[in-house]
């Protein structure tokens, strides 16, 4: 699973990211969504790597989720880029790269549903990535979660969430024989990659089929930061 949450701000002196290219195959969420809260604290799990990186659990955004934490990063809550997972793996460092100095955190959901295509434990995720595919001493520059179900009976709380705040993307599942959870239901995540922006108050933006170019959700993800970065000038003027 891939989630994208924009923090805010970015640091002093940075301009508007440029964004190029044509309109994504996308959805907005569905509006009056409740923010990101309860659900993913109880879903934050233990990524791979380093303890530095690791996500920590604090209080909600919101200030009054009554069921638990907030998945924090550095500290502070973070706007996330969301997706189950497989390949994708240089454009997702390219993106946190560019996009991670005006707020952007990428994380990464390993799953093992779409396929059978993440076989291996959670320690062989990172050496596999490394040295396998795509090899060529692969590090990801994002957060990696421990692997786990998007969909079926038991997904991830998390997952439940996005995928009831976005309206699905697609509505053809691929072959049944490639599918592995049940039962099978129309807002799942259809294949890996399919990617879920979140803001930084918790609450779902936008959701992208899973073979949407990451050129357009850049350009995506850039339009919003500029709506935020709009909308907070607007509201220091008016005061």
């Amino acid at each position: 699973g891939l989630t994208l949450q924009y923090l805010g701000k970015g640091p002093a002196g940075h301009r508007h990211p440029r964004g190029q290219g044509r309109q994504p195959k996308s959805r907005r969420c569905h509006p009056g969504v409740q923010p990101l809260a309860g659900p993913h604290g109880r879903s934050c799990r233990r990524e791979l790597g380093e303890k530095g990186n690791a996500c920590s659990r604090g209080p909600s955004p919101a200030g009054d989720a009554p069921r638990g934490g907030w998945c924090r990063c550095g500290g502070k809550p973070c706007p996330l880029l969301t997706h189950p997972w497989l390949c994708l793996h240089a454009e997702l460092n390219a993106l946190q790269n560019e996009l991670g100095p005006y707020g952007l955190v990428v994380l990464g959901f390993p799953s093992n549903q779409f396929g059978k295509q993440e076989p291996g434990q959670n320690s062989e995720i990172l050496p596999a990535l490394k040295y396998v595919r795509p090899g060529g001493g692969f590090v990801p520059n994002f957060q990696l979660f421990q692997k786990g179900d998007v969909n079926g009976a038991k997904e991830q709380k998390v997952y439940t969430f996005l995928k009831n705040a976005c309206p699905p993307v697609a509505e053809e599942f691929a072959n049944p024989k490639n599918l592995f959870w049940e039962p099978l239901r129309n807002h799942d995540i259809k294949w890996n990659f399919e990617k879920f922006l979140v803001g930084p108050d918790g609450v779902p933006v936008m959701r992208w089929y899973h073979r949407t170019n990451i050129a357009v959700v850049k350009n995506d993800i850039i339009a919003y930061i500029r709506q935020q970065q709009q909308q907070e000038q607007q509201q220091q003027q008016g005061q």
